[in-house]
C-alpha cells in the first residue's frame, strides 16, 4: 500500500483530502476529512491503529487527552500547548505543532480522533474551537 504524505500547508491552502473539505460556513466536519488529515499527518507516529508505540508515541485509544476538553486538545495539536492531563516526561518525543490547520480542519481531525480507535466522544465543530484558537493566535 502506498502512503501519500501531505506536507504542512499555509492556512487556507489545499492539502491532502481537500475533496472532503467542508464548504464555507459549514459548522460540522465533512466525513472523511479527519481521517485524511490523520493519515497524512499523525499516523506515522500514532500508527494506523491509533495505538502509538509504547514509551515513544502515546496511544489515542481511550486517551484522557483525546476524550477530554476539545479546546485543550486543539491547542496541543496546533500550538504544542500540553494539556494539564498529559504529564511531562512520560514520552521521550515531542508533539509537533500543526499551526497551519484551520479551525474546520482541526474540528474534523478532533472529531475523527474522538470517534475512532474505540473512542466514543462527542463530535467537535469549528465554532467550539474558534474562541480558543483565536485567542492563541
Amino acid at each position: 500500500m502506498s502512503r501519500q504524505r501531505s506536507s504542512p500547508a499555509a492556512p487556507g491552502s489545499s492539502i491532502a483530502g481537500a475533496a472532503d473539505a467542508p464548504s464555507a460556513g459549514s459548522a460540522s466536519p465533512a466525513p472523511g476529512r479527519g481521517a485524511s488529515l490523520f493519515e497524512g499527518n499523525c499516523s506515522a507516529c500514532h500508527q494506523q491503529s491509533g495505538l502509538g508505540i509504547p514509551g515513544v508515541y502515546p496511544s489515542l485509544a481511550g486517551s484522557p487527552v483525546v476524550l477530554g476538553d476539545p479546546k485543550a486538545l486543539a491547542l496541543w495539536i496546533i500550538e504544542g500547548r500540553r494539556p494539564a492531563s498529559m504529564p511531562h516526561g512520560r514520552y521521550s518525543t515531542a508533539m509537533p505543532h500543526f499551526g497551519w490547520l484551520s479551525e474546520a480542519d482541526a474540528a474534523a481531525l478532533l472529531t475523527y480522533l474522538r470517534s475512532s480507535f474505540g473512542n466514543h466522544a462527542t463530535p467537535v465543530d469549528a465554532a467550539t474551537l474558534a474562541g480558543a484558537l483565536e485567542d492563541s493566535r
